[in-house]
């Protein structure tokens, strides 16, 4: 692998790297090290391939925190031999991006710069990188824990190759911790120190695919950690473990993509009708503090888009949920929350109220005529009746079953747009629907007169 050109500080420096957090010791120095990420970086995968010939090119790394984005971009960089800048987008911005482009324009060879965190750069700020990545100057490496198709203007992220990364699994994490137990340099393995099975599944399980998270957890359990007594090796068991953890780190950020997936994943259960995966992603987004209203709001929605009239009641439910939530808070809106789920995830569906608005909204925009009828006018004012405004209306109250035969729809609009389902209540809007539409085709009805279904 090529040596860093002289001009540029090492991105991996051993200096005072005791005093650095056990993470930091740990971090992989070549690709062969890096435990995970085997679908974009075993032999001969793309980005595999591209790195060993040091022509990755830019791209943007995406991942969950401590799937090891930081440690892969630094590789990368030092695989093409470039010399390396590296900036965040939390602490830095357009003057600092400006000092790099003007280092890049100095020297005679390429620039890599590596952004951390660029998803937290404004739509203004990323712009200003745009032309040098464009005309070569620089080769990009953005590291984002965001979603870089909402997070990255397009015009920018046409230009890079995005690759996944994806949290580590449980295997990964006990590689890992077992590496740290071991190894006597970066380590704690010069330490006199054990650890239980138990301790460090447990470890595994809280860490949740994040390596940085396990291993500054395991280095706080093994500092607490007493000696047995004299000569006896120091010892972590699960309490330890809980008491270096606290709770568990829920990645759960209310501005950022894994807000987005745990409540489609939420609402999709509920509409699939399974009440213990709703339950579940329910229980992720209280625990992670979410705000109870956003979660009501989606329950309101999802009585309408996906219940409907197979179960009107699930409106209801909803709406007093949400009111019902507003007025107790947290922690007792949960049993509310839970109560609300349940009954939508086990209701009848129907998304017929769904379809019916957007068959309607279709025949207008393709230019169904939106002229009201004349008999349906408003004829309250001085003159209407001159006008034909009301004439010949029919009121329907006035008829046996209250309905009566006329046409509530502009001429040459055929209507058809709501078709129940045979869900629920909804059988019922379909019975009555069925005798009335046959009544106005010319039918007789199979239930006699149509209001009495």
């Amino acid at each position: 692998m090529p040596k860093p050109p002289a001009d540029q500080p090492a991105l991996f420096d051993d200096q005072d790297a005791q005093r650095q957090p056990l993470a930091a010791r740990l971090r992989p120095r070549s690709l062969d090290l890096i435990v995970g990420q085997q679908s974009i970086l075993a032999p001969g995968q793309p980005l595999r391939r591209a790195v060993e010939t040091g022509r990755a090119g830019s791209l943007v790394l995406w991942g969950p925190p401590g799937s090891g984005k930081t440690t892969l971009a630094r590789l990368i960089a030092q695989a093409s031999g470039a010399a390396t800048e590296q900036v965040s987008a939390v602490t830095d911005g357009v003057p600092e991006l400006r000092q790099v482009i003007a280092r890049a324009r100095g020297r005679t060879g390429p620039t890599v710069l590596i952004v951390d965190e660029i998803h937290r750069w404004s739509r203004a700020q990323q712009a200003a990188l745009l032309p040098h990545v464009e005309d070569g100057l620089v080769t990009l490496i953005g590291v984002t824990s965001e979603n870089p198709y909402f997070d990255i203007i397009a015009p920018l992220r046409s230009r890079l190759r995005i690759f996944r990364l994806e949290p580590l699994t449980s295997s990964d994490l006990t590689a890992i911790l077992r590496r740290a137990l071991s190894d006597r340099e970066a380590g704690l393995g010069a330490q006199n120190l054990t650890v239980d099975d138990d301790a460090l599944d447990l470890l595994v399980s809280l860490a949740a695919g994040d390596a940085r998270t396990a291993l500054n957890a395991l280095e706080a359990a093994a500092e607490a950690a007493r000696s047995t007594g004299d000569g006896q090796p120091r010892h972590v068991d699960r309490q330890a473990v809980v008491e270096a953890m606290q709770a568990r780190q829920i990645r759960y950020d209310r501005q950022a993509d894994d807000h987005y997936q745990t409540i489609s994943a939420f609402i999709k259960s509920v509409r699939g009708s399974d009440p213990d995966a709703a339950l579940y992603w329910l229980a992720k987004m209280i625990v992670a503090g979410e705000d109870p209203r956003f979660i009501t709001r989606r329950l309101v929605i999802l009585a309408s888009e996906d219940v409907g009239n197979a179960d009107p009641q699930g409106l209801v439910i909803a709406t007093s949920a949400a009111q019902a939530a507003e007025l107790v808070g947290w922690p007792e809106a949960e049993l509310i929350l839970s109560q609300a789920t349940l009954y939508l995830a086990m209701a009848p569906k129907s998304n017929a109220a769904t379809r019916a608005i957007a068959a309607a909204k279709e025949a207008i925009a393709n230019g169904a005529n939106t002229e009201v009828p004349l008999h349906l006018r408003n004829a309250s004012f001085s003159g209407a009746r001159g006008l034909g405004y009301g004439r010949d209306y029919r009121y329907p109250h006035d008829f046996p079953g209250h309905w009566v035969e006329q046409q509530y729809l502009p001429d040459g609009v055929q209507g058809g747009f709501y078709q129940p389902s045979d869900e629920g209540f909804e059988s019922v809007h379909r019975e009555r629907l069925d005798a009335r539409r046959a009544r106005s085709n010319g039918d007789s009805s199979p239930n006699g007169e149509p209001g009495s279904a």
